[in-house]
């Protein structure tokens, strides 16, 4: 029997399916996908406008000199030119090239980099690399000599200097491999004062007194004299009538045998002229009257004795006689860098001030020891480098700086010290090169001359190696105390809190 059909509801339909919520669905998630669709392009636009400032931040920090772009983090400031290369290029009047002689691709970093701050340093400085393979000939034109690869030719005018690759790194022999080593980089020493030398109108020169059994310089010495654009001449004054008129400074080191009379008095009168000299002296038995009267002549003169110190922060080791002097401030040390700690001087005299002397003279104290040194007479029958009642007491000046004006604007100046080993190659490599920095201080203030357009610049190199640590007696005896006493201690008192805290728990 047939069913009768059911009538179709639209209604009821209409119910199950609820359009209603199927167009809100739809256009919720309409919203959902504009949301989405708008964030995504805000992201878009963000990475965008991050990226174009990256590139341009870049850009803007590729055009910044290198200086402020790499930071020298190397211990000795590799890549940082110092106080006197600043001063000389600031006032840098003329214009200098730089030629960079480098095959491509075979450049030395150090080296472009250190010509990088000179050329962002100074407008007068202009850096052009030529390659010996495309310009093999463009050397001969400066030197006759071969030109090796990452060597500078510095120009300035019709003067002209090479500053050989070889020159800028110093080596020496490790004798437990028995192989070379590169040991120190003075690629700013040898520049600057290749740079210094095409500039200037003439060189000083040093007159080194001859003839009285002085004390030779070593090479090291002689090669910071070189380094300042001095020229070295020998003087023998029982040949010459006078020093010589072109003489900058005359040189006396630590005659052995006393001067003649004739001597003497061609010194002082030299002197009185308006001469400069650098005189250094030693202890010696020798009754020396001659010599001794031109210091005399200028208000000083040795103190009889070897000076010993009796303050541990003032010598090295065990040695009182190996002195660590107090670094004075004047004009001479002046120069010295900040890194400059200590002047090692082994067995100096001391240097008194005479009571009586012209009111013109100027004297100037370098080094001095402390108020507890004192001067050894009888080194012959010496017992005891303890302090005697025969001792001299001190304290001393070990080294000082004599002015005096002689009209027509001319001024005397001398700079004396006590010992001849302060520029001795060996005790120089102690402090790390402060020894010669010291003495090209003292050669640039004796040496510079406005008139004549000259100006010594020595810059010591900058060791790659380790460089020889020098420590106080004092710094010796408290280190040695807190290693060896105060850190065990401290140990044992950790460990006894420590065991005392577990024992109560």
């Amino acid at each position: 029997m047939n069913q009768p059909k059911k009538k179709f509801s639209f209604k009821k339909l209409k119910e199950k399916i609820n359009i209603k919520n199927i167009i809100s669905n739809i256009k919720e998630k309409r919203l959902e996908n504009k949301k989405v669709l708008r964030h995504g392009s805000y992201s878009i636009g963000v990475m965008a406008i991050v990226i174009a400032i990256v590139v341009v931040l870049n850009l803007v920090i590729q055009e910044l000199p290198s200086s402020f772009r790499e930071i020298d983090l190397s211990s000795e400031k590799l890549y940082t030119i110092g106080d006197q290369t600043k001063e000389l290029l600031d006032d840098l009047d003329k214009d200098v090239d730089l030629y960079y002689i480098a095959q491509d691709g075979t450049e030395s970093t150090d080296i472009q980099r250190l010509l990088e701050r000179y050329e962002e340093r100074s407008e007068h400085i202009k850096v052009e690399q030529k390659d010996p393979a495309v310009y093999p000939t463009f050397t001969q034109q400066y030197t006759s000599d071969s030109v090796s690869n990452n060597s500078i030719i510095v120009v300035c005018g019709d003067k002209s200097r090479v500053v050989n690759y070889s020159d800028m790194y110093e080596t020496s022999i490790n004798y437990q491999t028995y192989t070379q080593e590169t040991t120190a980089f003075d690629g700013e020493g040898q520049l600057t004062s290749a740079i210094n030398y095409v500039i200037s109108d003439d060189m000083p020169v040093l007159y080194t007194l001859e003839g009285h059994n002085e004390a030779s310089m070593g090479t090291a010495m002689t090669e910071t004299i070189q380094k300042a654009n001095i020229e070295i001449q020998s003087l023998n004054l029982l040949t010459q009538d006078s020093v010589p008129e072109d003489a900058s400074c005359l040189f006396i080191f630590a005659p052995s045998t006393d001067l003649s009379e004739d001597e003497a008095n061609k010194i002082i009168e030299y002197l009185e002229n308006g001469g400069k000299a650098l005189i250094i002296s030693n202890y010696t038995d020798e009754e020396m009257p001659n010599f001794e009267s031109v210091l005399e002549n200028y208000g000083v003169r040795p103190v009889d004795g070897i000076v010993m110190e009796g303050d541990t922060a003032h010598y090295i080791s065990q040695n009182p006689y190996y002195l660590l002097p107090n670094i004075e401030s004047n004009d001479v040390t002046s120069g010295l860098s900040s890194q400059s700690r200590y002047v090692l001087m082994p067995l100096a005299q001391g240097i008194e001030t005479l009571d009586n002397i012209r009111d013109s003279l100027d004297i100037q104290s370098i080094l001095t020891t402390s108020d507890s040194a004192y001067s050894k007479t009888d080194l012959e029958n010496m017992q005891t480098m303890e302090k005697e009642s025969s001792d001299i007491d001190g304290p001393f000046d070990l080294g000082v700086s004599i002015t005096e004006d002689v009209g027509d604007d001319a001024q005397t100046q001398i700079v004396y010290f006590a010992s001849s080993s302060i520029f001795d190659d060996t005790i120089d490599s102690y402090v790390s090169g402060t020894n010669y920095e010291l003495l090209s201080s003292s050669l640039s203030w004796l040496c510079q001359s406005e008139e004549d357009n000259t100006n010594t610049i020595s810059i010591p190199s900058k060791s790659l190696d380790t460089s020889m640590l020098t420590i106080s007696a004092a710094d010796v005896n408290f280190w040695s105390i807190f290693v060896t006493a105060v850190i065990p201690v401290c140990i044992l008192l950790i460990g006894f809190g420590i065991w005392m805290k577990r024992r109560k728990q």
